[in-house]
């Protein structure tokens, strides 16, 4: 049998025998796929858009990859377990039918299952030629030469930070099922703006380098940089500006496009925030309070305080504060960590960080929300300032509208004009990831990201009065002037 037929030939002489065309599309991934692979390239990504066939092809490559070395042990895996056993039958198919592979197929019924087989090869392992395994499943124990990560970021993967985490959890432990000298291929779309395959690193979430940071890529939007189809006999300019309509923006852009952004289209985008490094500073002297240049005239503090489990509700601090044009300084937001050693308790460990943040941004009062537990919490703020002589007032305050209506309220207009300026440490919190996650009730899915830091920052935005520039009028009239005293006749003696 000869061994010398390259990936794309192999791919033509399939389709042929389909009676289908293939695409130049098609050729270009086997090309690059096939180039990967004898360079010794063995941390792959290839994206393409939605439906371009990219698993197909995939299965093309296993398929030829197992003509090469019958010897080899292949792993797939994928976001659930169907999905991945879909691209197993595939390449038995492709083995039982392909003119170069029919001789593979082993006589044994008991190595040809739904979701393994093993070809006809000399080596003796207790590992198939190739397996389908979910994400999530257990692989302890399994070997495999190469791992096939298709379509691993799903909605149902990565629709909230814990699943996410989960996800590249489960993924770094390929390390333990790959030979020495193993290759890693993943195929797939990004769902999310903190996507595996991301091209940058999200800061705000404490990434330093992105996930697949030292793997060789192969993008393939459905646009080329010109804006022209790049399948144009399947998709045609018509039918892409179809799939756009249909589909929104967010999800076009996603799974067309390649490019990571929440195909559950938030309704706050973070993308008009006014991020800024200046810091805040405190003039004795004039008794002002200045953020770089700009000299701040108002300030507000919100807390929301919550207790108990991790998992639950954050305890949120923001410091807000305003300039004379009616900008809005987001300086500060604490997310309250108690240390559990501590023999304080925790409502006290909390009231001092607090008061802490109140002294040090000179603030003139807080505000804290008292539904719930929080009741008790203000009488004890006022007596750890009165302690550490912090001249700031502590109030409590009970909201009686709904969360998802303060919020809408307090961030829509001021961030469409773009007057919401936040601190870049800010982006090493949650507030960010809250905010491209968050959906109010009836905005499509519901939001499985907490908004603690989101309800602290509106509460302090709606305590901030709004704020125009001052004009000064010169030599006409003005209803900004004060009032003019006029003397009127009578006829009449008092």
């Amino acid at each position: 049998m000869m061994k010398n037929i390259d990936f794309k030939l192999f791919t033509v002489l399939w389709n042929q025998q389909q009676n289908m065309k293939t695409p130049i599309l098609h050729l270009n991934m086997a090309q690059w796929l096939e180039e990967a692979w004898k360079n010794g390239d063995t941390r792959l990504l290839l994206m393409a858009f939605r439906s371009a066939g990219k698993s197909t092809l995939v299965g093309l490559f296993c398929g030829w990859l197992l003509y090469l070395n019958p010897n080899l042990r292949i792993l797939v895996l994928a976001a659930d377990f169907t999905l991945a056993k879909k691209m197993v039958r595939n390449v038995k198919r492709i083995i039982e039918h392909h003119p170069l592979t029919k001789n593979m197929k082993p006589d044994s019924a008991d190595q040809w299952a739904s979701d393994r087989f093993t070809v006809k090869r000399i080596f003796e392992s207790r590992d198939p030629s190739m397996m389908a395994k979910g994400v999530s499943s257990n692989i302890t124990g399994s070997r495999a030469d190469i791992v096939i990560c298709d379509d691993v970021e799903v909605p149902n993967t990565c629709d909230s930070a814990p699943k996410r985490g989960d996800l590249r959890t489960r993924l770094n432990e390929m390390s333990y099922v790959l030979t020495a000298s193993g290759t890693q291929l993943y195929v797939g779309t990004p769902h999310h703006y903190y996507s595996i395959y991301a091209d940058i690193p999200r800061t705000e979430i404490g990434e330093e380098k992105i996930f697949l940071d030292d793997f060789k890529r192969l993008s393939l939007p459905i646009l080329d940089k010109d804006g022209a189809s790049v399948w144009e006999e399947k998709y045609s300019m018509k039918v892409i500006e179809q799939i756009k309509r249909d589909t929104g923006p967010n999800k076009f852009e996603s799974q067309m496009m390649l490019r990571s952004v929440n195909i559950l289209e938030g309704r706050l985008n973070p993308d008009l925030l006014q991020f800024h490094s200046e810091e805040f500073s405190y003039c004795p002297v004039l008794d002002e309070i200045y953020i770089g240049n700009q000299k701040m005239v108002s300030a507000s503090c919100w807390w929301d305080p919550a207790f108990g489990s991790a998992h639950g509700d954050s305890s949120v601090c923001a410091v807000m504060f305003t300039d004379m044009l009616g900008n809005y300084y987001l300086q500060h937001i604490e997310y309250i960590k108690i240390n559990q050693d501590d023999k304080m308790d925790e409502a006290q460990q909390q009231v001092r960080i607090v008061a802490s943040l109140a002294k040090k941004f000179h603030l003139p009062a807080i505000v804290v929300e008292i539904n719930g537990i929080g009741k008790f919490l203000p009488p004890i703020l006022r007596n750890e300032l009165e302690r550490i002589n912090c001249p700031c007032t502590a109030r409590g305050l009970s909201s009686t509208r709904s969360k998802d209506m303060r919020i809408l309220e307090s961030f829509d207009v001021v961030m469409a004009a773009e007057r919401l300026f936040v601190h870049e440490d800010v982006r090493k919190t949650p507030f960010v990831m809250e905010m491209r996650e968050w959906r109010p009730k009836g905005y499509g899915a519901k939001s499985k990201c907490h908004d603690d830091g989101l309800d602290a920052v509106a509460g302090a935005i709606s305590m901030e009065p709004d704020r125009i520039k001052r004009t000064y009028a010169k030599g006409s009239y003005s209803w900004r002037r004060g009032a003019k005293t006029h003397r009127a006749k009578g006829d009449f003696d008092v």
